[in-house]
């Protein structure tokens, strides 16, 4: 971006300190992350309940696993917050490690994320971005895609992407993507005008500067001029015709389409299960790339 927020440039200091001190540590790589997770867990206090299971695959592309997730409860000003999200890296895991650490407190921390929570969410990805932009020596130079989900007390699910991570209900038994794929070639006015281009080599698919194959992400450093960090947000209220939502990386999305995936785990009442599958059904199905999926099922 040409220009920066107020609230930008205070984010980025708000967050300064903090990610100085994970890298004088040796922490920035999250050791104890691994590549192949599985686990699962319930909300407590919420009127609707909600559960939720991961799982997650390191991929065949010959580098190590980049994707991350976050699924965890938590209680906020009286409420309960469940939050939910896909990190899918590129070149490299440190960007996609610090939005685990970070994005959500970084939203949550937005002074009007009560009364104006699209808003916020807005704000915290572009401060969110400027930051590791900004340290891009110590979080290197390359990127993430990210779905984020944030379910207060069961009754509603405010969903936000940047990217190609997708996010997908189940209502009455069928498929309803709540995210947008954030193709090069959808946005190639707003690259072109941003002093880039879009491209497509023989037997591949469009990508910004003929390198990268999604239009809006975090970090890319060699690219900043010409991607967006600005996500797409939408509100759900959570009613008793939906069944369920599924966040996926596209290590699942280039194999399975979205009513597929509702299909295969529609009988699956275990989310954990129901996240293997998807994983499983990924694989066997030739996808290469990490895959990884959070299934919340509410009722």
């Amino acid at each position: 971006m040409s220009t920066q927020s107020v609230a930008v440039e205070a984010g980025a200091s708000h967050f300064t300190t903090c990610l100085f001190h994970k890298f004088m540590c040796g922490a920035c790589l999250d050791p104890s992350y691994s590549p192949n997770s599985s686990g699962k867990g319930k909300s407590k206090s919420s009127i609707k309940k909600s559960s939720h299971g991961f799982h997650l695959v390191e991929g065949k592309s010959g580098h190590a696993m980049e994707d991350y997730h976050v699924a965890e409860y938590r209680k906020e000003k009286n409420h309960e917050l469940g939050l939910f999200a896909i990190f899918d890296g590129h070149l490299g895991n440190r960007v996609p490690s610090y939005l685990k650490d970070h994005l959500f407190n970084n939203i949550l921390d937005e002074p009007n994320f009560w009364k104006d929570p699209a808003t916020a969410i807005k704000n915290a990805y572009r401060s969110t971005n400027h930051f590791i932009l900004e340290n891009s020596m110590e979080l290197g130079p390359g990127g993430s895609t990210a779905v984020t989900a944030i379910v207060i007390d069961g009754k509603g699910i405010w969903v936000a992407n940047i990217g190609d991570s997708r996010a997908v209900v189940c209502v009455g038994g069928f498929a309803n993507q709540l995210t947008v794929d954030h193709e090069p070639h959808t946005e190639r006015k707003r690259i072109e005008k941003q002093g880039g281009f879009v491209i497509t080599f023989p037997g591949d698919v469009p990508r910004v500067n003929g390198q990268l194959a999604v239009a809006r992400a975090f970090g890319d450093q060699s690219l900043r001029a010409h991607l967006s960090s600005e996500p797409d947000v939408r509100y759900v209220p959570i009613d008793s015709t939906m069944d369920f939502v599924i966040l996926a990386s596209d290590g699942l999305w280039k194999v399975m389409k979205n009513q597929e995936a509702v299909d295969l785990v529609k009988p699956i009442k275990d989310p954990r299960a129901a996240a293997k599958r998807l994983t499983t059904e990924a694989l066997a199905r030739k996808s290469k790339d990490d895959i990884s999926c959070i299934v919340i099922r509410f009722g």
